[in-house]
């Protein structure tokens, strides 16, 4: 019953929350003096192409700018959001926190042509009356690559750019990584910052039932939907023939932001660690198989640099969870921003 209402209040959360709570992403501490700039915008150029989702139906969201003189003295950067998440906040999704990193680096100095997010998973609204689509192929890294392929070709065409910088947070990581390693784009991406990547699988998809997680309610995250069988151990066909193919190739250059856990002050992180995480409550350290396994080093990349955060719950205002409280996170924006600019 306790997980009964805390899921309710959530709901509640979600149907309720207010924007004016978001902090302004220019006026945190640990950033390299931002300075004033526009506000990023939360389209694409008008004559950008269309780029349609098959599997919702609907064109792919994103923000980008082409309406200016081309700038070339930095590489474009591409925001990839995490699963169930969106490119900026949405009717149906109060989240949209990479827009607020990508804010940051508009602060600092990069141009709004130089800055672009995609949207591959819709606006979310769809999940309001079919919540399993969460773990479904629409959310599946095999739906997302060829959204991203597309994508990123539009925008070195738009841009003129022979080369972008990826950010990344959560299922974008890897959808990023699996694109890469498909058409060997390696000498594309110029840098990979991977924050919370599931590069070696999920703690959600045990068939454990204290793994609510797997309802459909809560998105249907069982051992046979497509999120799970890409990512509910670490040796699914997507995840096994990616990292033996090298996780960290170059000469693009990689950077890993992840959480840690920390028993007090309480800093948990659902997707990989059995602790609380804000408002979820832990579930079991098992695969999908039902086998005890340890995910908590999953966001890790052989032979990448990695920076460790800790009580990122305090950045994510509405469920106050680290996992997506990292990507709101000045500390997290600073870390990327320095790597790219490095």
């Amino acid at each position: 019953m306790k997980r009964i209402a805390l899921l309710s209040v959530a709901v509640v959360l979600l149907l309720t929350w207010n924007a004016s709570g978001f902090a302004d992403p220019g006026s945190h501490p640990h950033q390299p003096h931002p300075q004033p700039s526009p506000v990023l915008g939360t389209t694409l150029p008008p004559d950008f192409p269309v780029i349609i989702n098959p599997y919702l139906g609907v064109p792919v969201l994103g923000f980008g700018s082409s309406g200016e003189p081309h700038r070339y003295d930095r590489v474009p950067v591409i925001f990839l959001h995490g699963n169930n998440d969106t490119p900026f906040a949405t009717a149906c999704n109060p989240f949209g926190y990479i827009h607020n990193l990508a804010q940051f680096f508009l602060n600092n100095g990069y141009a709004p042509s130089q800055l672009w997010g995609l949207g591959y998973q819709g606006d979310q609204c769809d999940l309001i009356t079919s919540p399993t689509n969460k773990s479904g192929i629409a959310h599946s890294t095999a739906a997302a690559v060829p959204l991203l392929r597309a994508f990123v070709h539009a925008v070195m065409r738009s841009t003129g750019s022979r080369q972008v910088d990826i950010v990344a947070h959560s299922l974008g990581v890897t959808v990023a990584r699996e694109w890469m390693f498909q058409d060997n784009a390696y000498n594309v991406v110029r840098s990979l910052v991977a924050i919370e990547g599931p590069n070696h699988g999920i703690i959600d998809c045990s068939p454990d039932p204290l793994n609510f997680f797997q309802l459909p309610a809560d998105g249907g995250f069982i051992p046979t939907s497509a999120v799970c069988d890409e990512y509910g151990k670490e040796d699914t066909q997507l995840l096994a023939t990616l990292n033996a193919a090298g996780e960290s190739p170059g000469p693009t250059r990689y950077l890993v932001l992840r959480n840690i856990f920390r028993a007090s002050p309480e800093s948990g992180d659902f997707v990989f660690l059995s602790a609380q995480d804000g408002f979820f409550p832990a579930v079991p350290a098992e695969d999908s198989t039902g086998a005890p396994h340890d995910f908590s080093d999953s966001a890790l990349l052989a032979g990448a640099p990695h920076t460790d955060f800790v009580g990122q719950g305090q950045f994510d205002v509405i469920l106050g969870t680290s996992h997506l409280g990292i990507l709101n996170s000045p500390a997290a924006w600073s870390a990327a921003f320095q790597f790219l600019n490095n």
